[in-house]
């Protein structure tokens, strides 16, 4: 299973978080995973951490992008909140996905590809309109949204 990757101060940026949860995606795809890439910007932009889908490498059906890098994320921040950080995805995340981002207090979610069959948050159960959770963040979907999906697209035809 490899690493999420932790940023500092010092890191060198790369063009966009979305971008770079692209390539997190593409390398993802390169290892047999669902090519799903994922990063935390602190409030200020800086990125805490990226990672792409570990469900295979792991043996670990939550291994998702998205909770990989959130969870490094709290960890370089030393917390349990990522109070003012963002999440930036390239596809829809699915209900799980969703309901640790409230967790976890994320204050918006940036993603690109929508996922009709499996989404959590614009699809399926729309976990941020339940009357149960704690904490909305602000969603924007479409972003680069047919680079992720033509990610998506070409994965799953070579898989066919």
């Amino acid at each position: 299973m490899s690493n999420p990757r932790q940023y500092n101060a010092q890191s060198a940026r790369p063009a966009s978080p979305i971008q770079l949860a692209l390539e997190e995606a593409a390398r993802a795809a390169a290892r047999g995973e669902v090519p799903v890439g994922a990063v935390v910007t602190a409030a200020d932009g800086t990125i805490l951490a990226s990672a792409g889908n570990q469900t295979e490498a792991a043996k670990d059906a939550s291994a998702h992008a998205e909770l990989i890098a959130m969870r490094a994320a709290a960890t370089a921040l030393c917390a349990t909140r990522l109070a003012g950080c963002d999440l930036w995805v390239t596809l829809e995340p699915c209900p799980m996905c969703a309901a640790a981002a409230s967790l976890f207090r994320v204050r918006k979610i940036v993603f690109g590809a929508y996922d009709p069959k499996g989404g959590g948050v614009e699809h399926g159960p729309r976990i941020f309109q339940a009357p149960g959770c704690l904490h909305v963040p602000e969603v924007i979907g479409g972003v680069r949204e047919s680079e992720s999906a033509a990610l998506l697209k070409a994965f799953f035809l070579a898989r066919r």
